[in-house]
């Protein structure tokens, strides 16, 4: 029986188990690197975040993305230019290569309680024992659908999570739904793939995320400080205290991590929407249901006016909740041990569920320790406590 099991390859993971490595902690870590971001988003794609705040983390001076940019003579700026989904991507398996070498690219198909700790099982019939379980599969497991689209064959209605290049989708009719980063993004990929591309949201109107300035007043940078979750105050505590953020009431917490940073795309994916995807803002969504070959969109306008569409395919870009019934590979009688607040785990401030020797890291974690945990940039705060707590119960 191993010491740790961490389940997933992604941010969290990987700098998890950077940190273990000089602590000498027995781990296994298990899933296919980088996939959420490598299979599941549009090729084209940029990432949000600027430069600084798109590290995975490592000890000490760690590896950052810069230093990866600069021995692979890639352009790299702390604010301002927006980095290339791809960079992103290669930077994090070099990552893995250098502080996570005995990854395995497996999926976990179960994971269940034992005596004195926990059994999994692989995608391939293994069986592996760890007397601890880190839970760090980041969004994988928790693409979220409206109970409207929801239960919908896929052929006619899926999450862009569902997808990674949308070359199936060349001369259909596709409808977007949402207003934030993944609905744009795969509507601009849809339009540049060749599809008819429409997009559909409850807001009045899609709110283009600032371009980072390169240089600030002195005044400014004292009145908004910057985060790696942004700009001001609220997100500059959010950031640098994550523990306050964990002792405040249950109902505050779930209401900011739901609030602060509401849907906002990034600047750059304004020139390849305006002009070139059809928006129908203020709109409510009724009604999605499969015609024959096509799906028929029931939506009241923003005047409150019944409209139908007729479309090839819905896709949602609403969005993710971390809910714990999404976590299918968990035995139900360990799941049904997990407490829970609307849903989602309730954690320790060292990242335990209730259940002793299980954890939960990134998204899951939102609710408990602030909207940073939504963000790669969440793991270095997740993976110096969570190695330290590990290496003690080791």
């Amino acid at each position: 029986m191993i010491s740790v099991a961490i389940v997933g390859s992604g941010p969290y993971a990987l700098s998890l188990a950077a940190h273990l490595n000089p602590l000498d902690v027995d781990y296994r870590i298990f899933g296919p690197v980088m996939e959420a971001w490598d299979k599941h988003m549009p090729p084209g794609m940029f990432l949000k975040s600027d430069g600084f705040a798109s590290d995975l983390y490592a000890p000490g001076d760690g590896y950052r993305l810069e230093e990866y940019c600069r021995e692979n003579d890639i352009p790299y700026a702390p604010v301002g230019p927006p980095v290339k989904r791809t960079t992103f991507v290669d930077y994090g398996k070099e990552f893995q290569r250098r502080f996570a070498p005995g990854l395995e690219e497996t999926m976990i198909v179960r994971i269940s309680q034992i005596p004195g700790g926990y059994e999994l099982e692989t995608a391939e019939g293994d069986m592996v024992q760890a007397k601890q379980v880190v839970l760090a599969v980041g969004i994988s497991h928790f693409p979220y659908l409206p109970k409207v689209m929801d239960g919908l064959p896929r052929e006619a209605v899926s999450h862009t999570f569902h997808h990674g290049p949308f070359d199936a989708f060349r001369g259909k009719r596709v409808l977007v739904i949402g207003a934030g980063a993944s609905a744009v993004n795969a509507a601009v990929a849809l339009n540049e793939t060749g599809a008819e591309t429409e997009l559909m949201a409850r807001a009045a109107k899609i709110s283009f995320h600032d371009r980072s300035p390169d240089y600030r007043p002195l005044i400014d940078r004292i009145k908004n400080p910057r985060s790696v979750i942004g700009l001001g105050w609220r997100s500059k505590v959010a950031v640098d205290l994550p523990l306050l953020f964990h002792v405040m009431p249950q109902k505050l917490r779930h209401k900011v991590v739901a609030k602060h940073l509401g849907p906002a795309p990034g600047w750059f994916s304004r020139d390849g929407f305006v002009g070139h995807v059809k928006p129908y803002m203020s709109c409510r969504l009724e009604e999605v249901a499969i015609v024959g070959s096509k799906v028929r969109v029931c939506y009241r306008d923003a005047d409150g006016v019944a409209q139908e569409l007729q479309v090839d395919h819905v896709m949602g870009g609403t969005g993710f909740k971390p809910y714990l019934k999404s976590l299918k590979f968990l035995d139900p009688k360990l799941a049904a041990k997990i407490r829970t607040a609307e849903e989602t785990p309730v954690l320790d401030s060292n990242f335990s569920t209730s259940v002793d020797g299980l954890y939960m890291t990134g998204l899951a974690s939102a609710n408990n320790f602030g909207p940073m945990c939504r963000f790669a940039c969440g793991a270095k705060f997740t993976a110096r406590r969570l190695s330290r707590r590990l290496a003690r119960k080791a």
